[in-house]
């Protein structure tokens, strides 16, 4: 389905019990390409409720911001969610989304989100979209698998909350599974995989989220850093969040991993901010504006 083809996810009442609404099969296919110094959005195929409207360049020219949005505003069971994106040689893309993804209580079905995502000699990638909630049994299976040229640069992020704990609910049943690769040049340079059952003892032990229910994950990979940017970035986040024992970052020749766990949303939104306005200006050689999406 080509980019002026639409679904007809516009009946489905999206108010309805989550476990009742139809399940969506939907995939996204997203092409960057350097153009003289401008990055333009070459392809945008979808399927089913996935979309970016239009490219964005609040930066200028150089990089080119594609929000990709959901329609039905949440996943059910038996959804599954593809998203493709490559990005040419020299060009430069971040990707993030409008707001949190919701991942409902299943209904019997297991929901799969799979992402695939190839980055091009000298090219750029930014994969930042904002917050996923695993609602209390929701049975989900996450894939991502990135490829990238020898010389790119890619940063990621991801920010889980376990239940909506503002509501009072905790992710006390149900499964989350994950599975990430990266590979540079061919070679395999990431590897991690997990499963994480509501209400197990996983959630509770030190080896686990340790009792947190809200944990996040920033990747990047490049060129090395110096150590002095590792200890500037310990600095600012302890004082964000009070406790060093919540926060982690570490290097291994060219990958670099961040992690905040505890029960905060907004503050694994602030540290994740913090850590990437670091990162930026070294990895994309570009200063850390904010987009204007992540304040609305």
């Amino acid at each position: 389905m080509k980019l002026n083809e639409t679904a007809d996810f516009a009946n489905a009442d999206l108010s309805a019990d989550p476990a009742r609404m139809p399940n969506w099969q939907a995939r996204l296919v997203l092409g960057f390409a350097d153009d003289a110094g401008t990055t333009r959005l070459i392809e945008r195929t979808h399927f089913g409720p996935l979309r970016v409207q239009k490219p964005l360049y609040p930066e200028g020219a150089q990089v080119c911001h594609a929000i990709v949005v959901h329609p039905p505003g949440g996943v059910v069971g038996g959804d599954t969610l593809a998203i493709s994106a490559k990005v040419g040689d020299a060009a430069h893309a971040f990707i993030t989304t409008p707001g949190a993804a919701k991942w409902y209580k299943a209904n019997g079905r297991i929901s799969r989100q799979d992402i695939s995502l190839e980055i091009a000699a000298g090219a750029r990638l930014e994969w930042l979209p904002q917050e996923t909630i695993f609602f209390d049994a929701a049975q989900v299976a996450l894939t991502q698998s990135v490829s990238l040229a020898k010389d790119a640069s890619y940063i990621a992020c991801e920010i889980f909350c376990f239940g909506r704990t503002a509501s009072g609910e905790s992710f006390n049943g149900g499964k989350v599974s994950q599975r990430t690769s990266i590979r540079r040049d061919g070679h395999l340079i990431w590897w991690e995989q997990g499963a994480l059952a509501g209400g197990s003892a996983a959630m509770r032990s030190p080896l686990g989220l340790s009792g947190k229910t809200v944990c996040a994950t920033l990747i990047a990979v490049g060129k090395p850093l110096p150590a002095s940017l590792l200890n500037a970035i310990r600095h600012q986040v302890g004082m964000i969040v009070g406790n060093a024992a919540d926060f982690g970052i570490s290097q291994l020749k060219s990958v670099l991993v961040a992690r905040y766990l505890g029960d905060s949303s907004e503050i694994a939104r602030h540290v994740m901010l913090c850590v990437w306005q670091h990162l930026r200006p070294e990895l994309m050689t570009r200063a850390a504006v904010v987009p204007r999406i992540w304040n609305t």
